[in-house]
């Protein structure tokens, strides 16, 4: 019975996307899945996915999101504390993450293609919450960092491999399960950290393992709530990487100070912070003066960790544009049944295939690892290409995305907002776009194996699809003109990132698929926006393939 105050009923709007499973219901990832072969995981999969699909999930992403960090220096007398407060939601997201092994199971799981098993669950879990997946992706990253230094290893990788969340403020030794963050830039560097200022000299032997004492600071310090770190600092031998413990082996506490907390675009349920240090405690990990080259192992993991969470961005962004269009009308039809909205959606759908297909491609290459020398040669020219270009892509999707939703996709509740402010994180994670570019042209000159393997993997599609061909010999022609290539980088590399994931659709996607995207991005038949695929493609058929579905 209406009242006073009913002026009008509510109508003519989706339901709630909750309650599906967002592994299932993502045709390209499963089948990316069933490609890579780690078809043991499917039932881990189906119930992670189960879980990110809930409405409380949901609610926790949107509560940890809404209730960021808050940083307490000193106690009431005091005395130095240097600790973040977290809202209770963040610490479900962390314990669910852990709990599935997306921090570090791969390092202990000898079943075949665990890199590619895990980077599932990234891709699944990121979808409800990006933030609390930094210290996740530099938990997972420290291991093989760690390797340079055995008896640190044999000590600290049980603890990281702990399926249980610990996160209590004690000594490593006290607790059932640890976590991992990383301190590389400072203010006057930034990505070139060869330009560090913080100083580490000896405190015992000075050989790999002993003891050092770190003085300087740290501009941007990931998840300084981790029980350990990964920081550069300068030696006597030069530039060098150490592992600092929240808290000193005699059970003192370890004087790395929280200076502030970043206010940061996005990723706001997660601490970043300037740190201090000053007579830090810390292990030489590798030789003095090879700290790049040892810290470099975990910079490769993040880097993957950037194109699964901008791969996760992409998937979210489509899920929610093809469900809200599929259940609302416009102008007397369906929104996803009109001729423009279907290329708009067609398109963000394209691209959310390529990335997942690359995504999953590299983690294959990772799990190979150096036991296969041509797919460890993918990687290493892969991972940047990669990098590069699907998390250029990320923040102009979300953008389209957000659009398709219309004037309330720009309102907090929809959620997408938090997905446009966290699309361009991982362009300027773990390098820059210019920095990854600057480092495919360095791995196009000293490692011949890396171009080697990349054409490999391109022409395994060659004959196949006539403008491929033609976009391939385009690539050779420019990477043979050696003029000006720096500054023609990030072309090369666009134009290397569109080949590969060409190639990876033309052989694995669909025909439409496939069809589509060598029509607009080899092809040159698209214009400068989402929504200018050429006529004659099987719009509806990308769009179906790529919308969630809940059972019953």
């Amino acid at each position: 019975m209406a009242t006073a105050f009913d002026t009008h009923e509510v109508t003519n709007q989706p339901p709630p996307l909750v309650g599906h499973d967002v592994f299932g219901s993502d045709v390209p990832l499963t089948e990316a899945v069933e490609r890579h072969g780690p078809r043991w995981a499917s039932d881990e999969l189906t119930e992670l996915g189960r879980v990110a699909g809930s409405a409380e999930a949901q609610t926790w992403g949107r509560q940890a999101n809404e209730n960021p960090p808050a940083l307490h220096t000193h106690d009431r007398y005091g005395n130095r504390l240097d600790t973040v407060e977290y809202h209770p939601a963040y610490h479900e997201l962390m314990r669910t993450a852990i709990s599935h092994g997306i921090h570090a199971a791969p390092w202990i799981d000898d079943r075949p293609h665990a890199h590619v098993a895990r980077a599932t669950k990234m891709i699944i879990w990121y979808q409800v919450d990006a933030g609390h997946t930094c210290p996740i992706s530099m938990t997972y990253s420290v291991v093989p960092a760690l390797a340079a230094e055995p008896h640190v290893a044999e000590e600290w990788v049980p603890r990281i491999a702990s399926r249980t969340y610990d996160p209590r403020n004690v000594p490593a030794t006290e607790k059932d399960g640890v976590t991992c963050g990383m301190a590389m830039t400072e203010k006057q560097g930034g990505s070139d950290v060869r330009a560090n200022t913080t100083t580490a000299r000896p405190a015992g032997g000075g050989a790999s393992g002993t003891p050092y004492l770190l003085t300087g600071h740290k501009w941007f310090c990931s998840a300084p709530m981790s029980d350990a770190f990964l920081m550069l600092a300068q030696a006597p031998g030069g530039l060098s990487c150490f592992w600092v413990p929240r808290w000193r082996p005699d059970g003192g506490r370890n004087p790395v100070r929280i200076q502030r907390l970043k206010d940061k675009l996005g990723d706001r349920s997660n601490a970043s912070s300037e740190i201090e240090m000053a007579d830090a405690w810390g292990l030489l990990i590798g030789e003095e003066g090879r700290g790049v080259r040892t810290i470099i192992e975990m910079v490769n993991r993040t880097r993957l960790d950037c194109v699964l969470g901008s791969t996760a961005i992409m998937r979210q962004g489509v899920a929610q544009a093809t469900w809200h269009t599929h259940h609302r009308k416009a102008f007397g039809a369906v929104l996803d049944e009109q001729p423009l909205m279907m290329n708009v959606l067609a398109d963000l759908a394209l691209e959310s295939e390529a990335a997942t297909a690359c995504a999953l491609r590299l983690a294959r290459a990772f799990d190979a690892g150096k036991d296969d020398p041509r797919e460890f040669a993918l990687a290493r020219l892969a991972t940047p290409i990669v990098k590069y270009w699907v998390s250029k892509r990320a923040p102009a999707h979300a953008a389209e995305a957000l659009e398709c939703l219309g004037g309330v996709g720009y309102v907090e509740e929809t959620g997408m907002p938090r997905l446009f402010r966290q699309s361009p994180l991982n362009g300027l994670w773990e390098g820059s776009g210019n920095v990854m570019c600057l480092d495919v042209l360095r791995a196009m000159a000293r490692e011949p194996a890396a171009l080697d393997a990349f054409w490999a993997e391109v022409e395994q599609a060659a004959g196949v699809d006539a403008r491929l061909d033609a976009a391939t010999a385009g690539l050779r022609k420019e990477l043979g003109d050696l003029e000006g290539m720096e500054s023609r980088a990030r072309r090369i590399v666009e134009m290397m990132a569109s080949l590969l994931s060409a190639s990876l659709l033309v052989r694995h996607a669909s025909h439409d698929v496939a069809d589509a995207f060598c029509a607009s991005r080899l092809a040159g038949d698209w214009g400068r926006a989402f929504g200018t695929l050429p006529s004659g493609l099987s719009l509806r058929a990308i769009i179906d393939r790529n919308r969630p579905v809940i059972d019953g």
